[in-house]
């Protein structure tokens, strides 16, 4: 026994079995988070209840089961309810979803397995999606065409083709908000700042003022043409409306433009469940948000967190690795340089909302506030670049990853064995040549290393984007078809912030849980995969400069 100690063995079992509790926890968390998340898009069945009320009235509840638990009686005998079950038992009580907000107080309630009087999954319950105010949930009755109720042997049918009409119609109406009139306003805004900035220069002559004029007017009567369509398309949207008969029994009216899709739930077989969550994960990755960020998809956030992340990424590797090499091969030994490593070290261990106070200060109002000052005094005193934006996060980012960067190039560097150095210099290659042509291709892979830990560190931060540049809803994406495409001044959406306004300011707490664990186990995908993109970077150069080695 004591030679199996003294081998070491016990703590190499130790180590590896520690290694495994790690991974297996880890797994389960992503499971659990993937779990809870995709979950949320599997279609659920539609029961009918019928209830009795606190006075023995019976009424309708439609809506799905979301959640249930056991709750003992003396808890439900203290809030008032009365039944026939002894102390001591428990109740079932289920979470319901019941939709149709506009008409009831509250869209998601408990009800009692005591209450129940009879439960049934009628095939034609009708869940339809809408712009706004949640889904709703009842039967169609009928479909209002241009003011006239048609009568209809297919009801359903007649639905689904209208609303498909009527999705077609507003999508080309966004379609046109989006792109003419969106870069009209564009350049109706830049003729302003030009007309502006000819003012302060002392420069606006007749001829330039008589140029910008015609300029506007031709976009003018542009947009006039297009409002025009855009105002057409979206009352042909609104022409129909279908009627549905609710939980109460009274037939309600829906305007056809505010819905977005209808299924029928109870009667879909699993491969049918199947397609429809694999539509509905498709309308989270690839939507804009709706409802407070309660309704809809993530696209804005999905765009912006990698926008950021690959920005950041080509601004902190250049930096990171001039300041590696500089310290490694040029600065020489002393004080001054050891007093420069343990600072860089001691920066990682900085909180990160330091930094973006730091990015809120000196990136934003004094470096943006100069830069407004010096090219864009005809916007003030509105900013342009002296507000939070995507270009100040990537940079306090890469501040924040800077020293992540220069120790895992470092240690590449130091890695690389002196003979390879005085064999190039030998040779007659200059200090530079050694070092672009054998010294960093051979350290590329402590490079693209220091760059994966930046990427997962930077992937997932909030709390300095909260100061420089993320928000809750942005109207625009950082990219877009108007000149110069890429606009690093706009704020833009991060999954990280979305998770916490979701979770934590949405104002409908049973309607966001589902979307905290989709959208964080979204985020955990996305930094996944631009990991396994360096990483598959880094084997490929490691595998390519391997020669150099020998």
């Amino acid at each position: 026994m004591g030679k199996w100690f003294k081998s070491g063995s016990p703590w190499i079992w130790m180590t590896s079995g520690a290694v495994s509790l790690c991974l297996i926890a880890v797994l389960g968390l992503l499971l659990l988070i993937a779990w809870r998340g995709l979950s949320y898009f599997w279609p659920a069945d539609i029961y009918q209840w019928e209830m009795k009320g606190p006075q023995g009235e019976r009424y309708t509840l439609i809506g799905e089961v979301y959640d249930r638990e056991e709750v003992p009686t003396e808890r439900l005998l203290a809030a008032g309810h009365k039944f026939d079950t002894q102390v001591g038992e428990t109740v079932t009580r289920y979470l319901i979803k019941t939709g149709n907000r506009e008409f009831v107080s509250l869209d998601f309630r408990w009800i009692l397995a005591t209450d129940i009087i009879s439960r049934s999954q009628p095939e034609n319950i009708a869940i339809i999606e809408r712009s706004k105010n949640g889904d709703f949930y009842g039967y169609p009755v009928a479909i209002i065409e241009d003011g006239v109720r048609l009568p209809s042997q297919n009801i359903e049918a007649d639905f689904q083709a209208h609303i498909e009409r009527a999705v077609e119609l507003n999508d080309r109406a966004l379609s046109l908000q989006k792109g003419v009139i969106g870069s009209i306003n564009y350049e109706l805004e830049n003729l302003r700042l030009k007309s502006r900035r000819y003012e302060l220069d002392n420069a606006l002559t007749e001829s330039r003022e008589a140029e910008i004029e015609a300029q506007r007017a031709k976009l003018n009567a542009e947009y006039q043409l297009v409002e025009k369509e855009f105002f057409a398309l979206k009352s042909e949207a609104a022409r129909d409306s279908v009627v549905i008969r609710d939980m109460r029994g009274e037939e309600v009216i829906l305007k056809l433009d505010t819905l977005l899709d209808v299924t029928y739930a109870n009667r879909l077989s699993l491969l049918g469940k199947v397609g429809q969550w694999f539509i509905g994960v498709g309308k989270f990755v690839s939507d804009d948000p709706r409802e407070a960020n309660t309704e809809g998809g993530v696209f804005p956030a999905i765009f912006g967190t990698v926008f950021m992340v690959i920005l950041m990424a080509v601004i902190v590797t250049p930096f990171g690795v001039v300041a590696a090499i500089y310290l490694h091969e040029y600065a020489k030994k002393g004080p001054v340089t050891k007093m420069i490593r343990i600072a860089v070290i001691n920066l990682a261990g900085v909180p990160s909302i330091v930094y973006g106070v730091f990015g809120l200060g000196f990136f934003v109002y004094m470096f943006g506030g100069t830069l407004d000052q010096l090219f864009y005094p005809e916007a003030l005193p509105a900013p342009t670049f002296g507000s939070p934006g995507v270009i100040w996060s990537a940079l306090t980012l890469a501040i924040l990853t800077l020293p992540v960067v220069i120790v895992s190039t470092e240690e590449g560097l130091s890695r690389i064995p002196s003979s390879v150095r005085q064999g190039s210099l030998a040779l007659g290659a200059t200090k530079a040549e050694t070092l672009w042509r054998i010294i960093i291709p051979m350290a590329s892979p402590a490079i693209m290393t220091g760059l994966i830990l930046a990427v997962a560190r930077a992937a997932g931060e909030v709390a300095p984007l909260m100061l420089v540049g993320v928000v809750k809803l942005a109207p625009t994406l950082p990219i877009d078809m108007n000149f110069p495409f890429v606009h690093l001044e706009r704020k833009f959406m991060h999954l990280g912030f979305h998770i916490y306004d979701v979770g934590f300011q949405s104002p409908n707490v049973e309607a966001a849980r589902p979307l905290v664990y989709a959208t964080s186990f979204l985020l955990v995908s996305v930094i996944v995969a631009l990991n396994l993109t360096a990483i598959g970077v880094r084997n490929h150069l490691r595998e390519k400069y391997r020669s150099l080695e020998h």
